[in-house]
């Protein structure tokens, strides 16, 4: 049988290791495509990939398998759950794994894109342009169609004549422009705010107007400092809760 074949990452040494392998290895479960095996490779296979040892592989797999994204088997292997498509808590503890597999895992439609002016409010992140590349997502449970967040993305436009719109479709835009773009990503900036729903956004998620919403901000930075991409999401405040953890050293 065909192992599922996970995405590669470069591991941060200040972070604990099983946690940035199993962030990856959510993100790449929760992007695959419904043509992806199941079967994920052995312990000893994930850990080699991974360049870990297997004792931390298991301790990944086992943080999954108590999200129950995986599931694991005596003597057959371990497999992706198959309904695991679905938004969900997620811990954070910096690595930009952990955002990519905070974005992955539902059905997602481009309702609009093109240039834009640079918005009054994103100036400050942006000085050098006049224009930027405006994407605006609408993201959906897959099983239930039920919708969970509506995100716009405000890209310089040099990176964006660098990737489809279908690469949008298929993954969030961290992966698109660290894996496909090439982007060396320094550092992502979140903030989440409590709002109530405008009626744009109680039309998208299909809430009562002045429902309570969970209004996030990212700021992503390459290596020299340079913002490239600001996401503005706006998620459902009855299908979304934001963890971080601080591990002391």
């Amino acid at each position: 049988m065909t192992s599922f074949a996970p995405d590669s990452i470069v591991l941060n040494r200040k972070l604990p290791l099983w946690y940035q392998v199993s962030q990856s290895l959510r993100a790449s479960i929760l992007g695959r495509s419904p043509r992806d095996p199941l079967r994920l490779p052995t312990e000893e296979q994930l850990a080699g990939h991974y360049g870990v040892s297997v004792l931390t592989m298991r301790q990944a797999l086992k943080e999954l398998e108590g999200e129950g994204l995986i599931s694991r088997h005596r003597r057959r292997g371990t497999f992706i759950e198959p309904g695991v498509r679905r938004g969900a808590p997620v811990r954070l503890l910096g690595s930009v794994d952990a955002i990519v597999a905070q974005q992955s895992g539902m059905t997602t439609e481009l309702l609009d894109h093109g240039r834009v002016p640079v918005p009054s409010d994103l100036a400050e992140y942006f000085p050098d342009l006049a224009e930027v590349a405006a994407y605006h997502r609408l993201r959906s449970d897959e099983k239930t169609g039920e919708p969970t967040n509506h995100a716009r993305n405000y890209v310089r436009p040099e990176l964006a004549e660098r990737f489809d719109q279908e690469d949008l479709v298929r993954w969030p835009m961290t992966k698109v422009l660290r894996d496909v773009v090439g982007v060396e990503i320094s550092r992502i900036t979140d903030t989440v705010q409590a709002r109530l729903a405008d009626p744009e956004t109680a039309r998208l998620l299909e809430v009562p107007l002045l429902s309570p919403i969970l209004h996030y901000t990212g700021i992503t930075y390459d290596t020299e400092g340079r913002p490239l991409d600001v996401a503005v999401i706006h998620y459902r405040g009855d299908r979304f809760s934001f963890t971080v953890t601080l591990e002391a050293t």
